[in-house]
């Protein structure tokens, strides 16, 4: 890889993810540990445990990230959301750690249709409190929702004010999605500029196109270059970013190579 491009990798199944990254000629993966629409704890699928996972990564110089349950969403009002939520969080943060990741990704949840939008933050902040944060956790922007936390860049602000008000802040990170930025109405060509000047940091990217149109609020990733994101929009984007990048598209192996190569020689030639 040259030297001037980040560290790429794609979302991949757990069993193998060192060996995913491989096949894919990258630097990382990105997986969940166990059903990503469940409430059970993480499950760590790779046959020879945890620690064994950390020792292969280490050794091939790939860098594991975790992204938490959908499910997750400590910013509810609700109490049988919210509580499992930051039990979630804690076992999440906890597996990621065993196996060495680099953090541990987090959607910012939303408060009920009727709740108060301020309590939502409040939340994020008692959640970040209450976790003992051996891995960065990496908050996700969303591409929908009237009461979801991160969608707006007024959101996001708000979010991550409270969030570094709490004790252990400071290893709170982000992650910026191009679909979901897409969608969710925050310009690509200012937002890794509008995000970082928000929270200092952009510390992964989620590369997708998307297969809906600006601010459609749906978020429905497609192959890069196969969507409504004007391609150089995307590139630059990324670029911009200079973090990490995650691509998270179908097709399975070929689809991800053909869409590492687009973006490879893409950022290459900006």
């Amino acid at each position: 890889m040259a030297a001037n491009l980040p560290r790429l990798g794609a979302h991949v199944d757990s069993a193998d993810p060192v060996g995913e990254a491989q096949a894919r000629g990258a630097g990382l993966s990105q997986f969940f540990l166990g059903n990503p629409q469940s409430y059970k704890g993480p499950v760590v699928e790779y046959a020879a445990g945890p620690a064994a996972l950390k020792e292969s990564a280490e050794a091939a110089d790939v860098d594991l990230y975790v992204h938490a349950p959908y499910l997750i969403n400590v910013a509810s009002t609700n109490n049988r959301i919210r509580i499992p939520s930051r039990k979630l969080l804690q076992q999440f943060v906890d597996a990621a750690a065993e196996i060495g990741a680099k953090g541990l990704i987090v959607h910012g949840g939303h408060v009920e249709n009727t709740a108060d939008v301020d309590k939502g933050f409040d939340n994020w902040r008692k959640a970040i409190e209450a976790t003992d944060l051996k891995v960065p956790v990496f908050l996700e922007n969303t591409a929908g929702g009237d009461n979801a936390m991160a969608r707006t860049l007024e959101r996001i602000a708000r979010t991550w004010e409270a969030i570094q008000a709490a004790p252990g802040g400071d290893n709170v990170g982000f992650c910026l999605d191009t679909c979901h930025a897409w969608a969710g109405g925050i310009p690509l060509a200012t937002a890794p500029e509008q995000i970082r000047a928000i929270t200092g940091r952009i510390d992964l990217v989620h590369c997708n196109d998307s297969r809906d149109e600006f601010d459609s609020g749906a978020d429905r990733h497609t192959n890069l270059g196969q969507g409504l994101i004007p391609s150089d929009e995307l590139v630059a984007a990324v670029k911009a970013a200079d973090a990490p990048v995650v691509i998270e598209t179908r097709g399975g192996l070929e689809g991800q190579i053909e869409d590492l190569d687009w973006l490879r020689e893409r950022l290459a030639g900006a």
